[in-house]
């Protein structure tokens, strides 16, 4: 990957030159099922109709499943498992037909929706502390939050990162005119971090552990910030919410996802070891310090209105450092699923959004 930075318009032309693979494949083999029929407000299929399938781009729900021996329990058939995770990719597969169901923060719903897409989240996970540190790159002389003033920081403003540094810098008095944001997709945060050419970026782990074993010893370190990115969601594009063979694959697999997530909390040595270590390739030492340092109880809220209050606090927050117009956040979720996760899993994994 090329190392130089890039503008917002080139971002949007890298994105999609770069996924342009994954959207032929989806074009080629899309999703089995009827299409259309199904009105938003009509209630969704409980049966799934034999012959359904998906293509599900949420990689540690797989891991899950596999590690349970559950995934020839899905009731429909999963006809791919896209590794696509940073928002702006996942709206190019959603547009591309690539991908029917994905998980990320609230924040590329939002970009989505001020783009065009119509799409709707369908399942909320709550989030009590900061996923994201502040990492600096190598030789830099930020050892504090308050240094941030004037330096250039990597900056998505379609995905949770983006709106991580929006909060940070509000918190520290700071305004996007009192820093250098300088626009990227978040896969190209490591390289501009390595070769200097932001001295900020958020990262999340693994990748945090990753680049500090690699530049701490060059004077790279990581500061805590107390923004927190506080949901997780699982959302889907509106076309294939309508139709109805999808969507009852959909409300479907919400619970596996929510069990997932409980099971992972419960066992976590299994699952350090499926995911840390065999999948994301760091050792069971730093999988063990991430999980006591950023792990936390998977959380699903019955009732959505928190999360749709928080959500519109961030409509705001983009709104007004102009990168979003202000809208009606309550669009963004299909209230048919509101409480399907929380309906899955045990009492004390269900609760309510901390803002």
């Amino acid at each position: 990957m090329s190392s130089s930075l890039v503008s917002s318009a080139g971002y949007r032309r890298l994105t999609r030159a770069a996924f342009a693979g994954v959207v032929a494949l989806g074009l080629a083999s899309c999703s089995s099922g009827s299409s259309g029929g199904l009105a938003l407000d009509d209630a969704v299929p409980d049966q799934v109709p034999d012959g359904t399938s998906l293509s599900v781009s949420i990689k540690t729900t797989r891991l899950q499943l596999e590690a349970t021996d559950q995934l020839a329990d899905l009731p429909f058939t999963v006809s791919d498992w896209p590794d696509v995770s940073a928002g702006p990719d996942v709206i190019q597969a959603f547009r591309g037909n690539a991908v029917d169901l994905a998980t990320n923060a609230a924040i590329p719903p939002i970009q989505a929706h001020a783009t065009g897409l119509d799409a709707k989240i369908v399942a909320v996970r709550e989030k009590e502390q900061p996923q994201y540190l502040l990492a600096t790159a190598p030789g830099s002389d930020i050892t504090e939050l308050p240094d941030l003033r004037g330096k250039k920081i990597a900056f998505s403003p379609g995905q949770a990162q983006g709106v991580v540094i929006l909060r940070t810098l509000k918190a520290q008095g700071l305004t996007t005119k009192d820093v250098q944001l300088v626009e990227l997709p978040s896969p190209q945060f490591l390289t501009a971090l390595q070769s200097k050419q932001v001295d900020i970026a958020p990262l999340s782990e693994p990748t945090v552990t990753k680049y500090l074993n690699q530049y701490g010893p060059d004077g790279a370190k990581a500061l805590a910030t107390d923004a927190v990115d506080a949901l997780t969601v699982l959302w889907a594009p509106v076309e294939v919410l309508q139709d109805p063979a999808k969507a009852a694959a959909i409300k479907a697999f919400i619970p596996f996802w929510a069990r997932g997530e409980v099971w992972a909390w419960e066992n976590q040595d299994a699952w350090i070891q499926k995911y840390y270590v065999e999948s994301e390739q760091v050792s069971a030492e730093d999988g063990k310090r991430i999980v006591a340092s950023v792990g936390q109880r998977p959380v699903y809220p019955a009732n959505w209105d928190a999360a749709v209050e928080w959500t519109q606090d961030t409509v705001q927050l983009l709104s007004d450092a102009g990168y979003f117009s202000e809208f009606d956040a309550d669009e963004l979720f299909d209230r048919r699923f509101e409480t399907i996760a929380a309906d899955a899993v045990p009492a004390e994994y269900r609760g309510g959004v901390q803002r």
